[in-house]
């Protein structure tokens, strides 16, 4: 979430274009799920902007928004650490990816029988669902999105994990001043974080290495 329409159009488009980078940095299949992260992202700042242009309310940008929010990043990001992770490395994700799979049911199955209203307030957007048990939910969120990332083992994953527990406190609360929100420098922060790591999955090439034996 942005402070403003523009600044959403703003920041979405340009964590788009990282994303779009990432994805052209890889070179192994397992890596484009989190290499794409940064796209999802991006269409998810851009969805806000129309929900910023309509007021909020109850239309189909506010129910995309909740979708890309809620359960799909809480499914999406421990199965891509899994499929980045190495196969020995598997094992210790086995937490995340349940606890994802059964945050996002719950969620999608809220988001589908309870409205989904969004609320302009001052320089955020409240976005209103109603979801049930919620400390669980977000327990269980945080296991499944932050947990996986500290867990890959990884040590710009990791890395990446710690930014996202940070900046989601910080972003939270905020947010929950209503003074404004900052999401979308965080989600950009962490754009260029998953760009970084793209770029260190990127195989050396022979030549490079021959090169660098015979200078030794």
């Amino acid at each position: 979430m942005c402070w403003s329409a523009t600044a959403d159009l703003v920041a979405g488009a340009g964590i788009t274009c990282v994303g779009v980078a990432c994805v052209a940095r890889v070179h192994r299949p397992g890596d484009l799920p989190l290499a794409a992260l940064p796209l999802l992202l991006g269409v998810h700042q851009l969805v806000e902007a129309r929900v910023w242009q309509v007021g909020g309310g109850t239309g189909w940008a506010t129910v995309a928004w909740a979708v890309i929010a809620l359960p799909l990043l809480a499914v999406w990001v421990p199965l891509a650490v899994l499929c980045a992770v190495p196969r020995h490395a598997a094992a210790r994700l086995t937490i995340p990816v349940v606890a994802g799979g059964a945050t996002a049911a719950v969620l999608e199955y809220a988001i589908a029988t309870r409205p989904v209203r969004a609320d302009i307030r001052g320089h955020t957007v409240g976005y209103v669902i109603g979801l049930p048990h919620g400390c669980v939910l977000i327990a269980g969120y945080l296991l499944a999105t932050v947990g996986a990332l500290l867990l890959s083992g990884d040590r710009r994953l990791v890395g990446l994990g710690v930014l996202a527990g940070v900046g989601a406190v910080v972003c939270w609360a905020l947010w929950r001043l209503e003074f404004v929100s900052t999401w979308c420098a965080f989600a950009a922060a962490c754009s260029v974080v998953v760009f970084g790591w793209a770029a260190d999955r990127r195989p050396r090439s022979h030549g490079t290495v021959r090169h660098t034996r015979d200078t030794v």
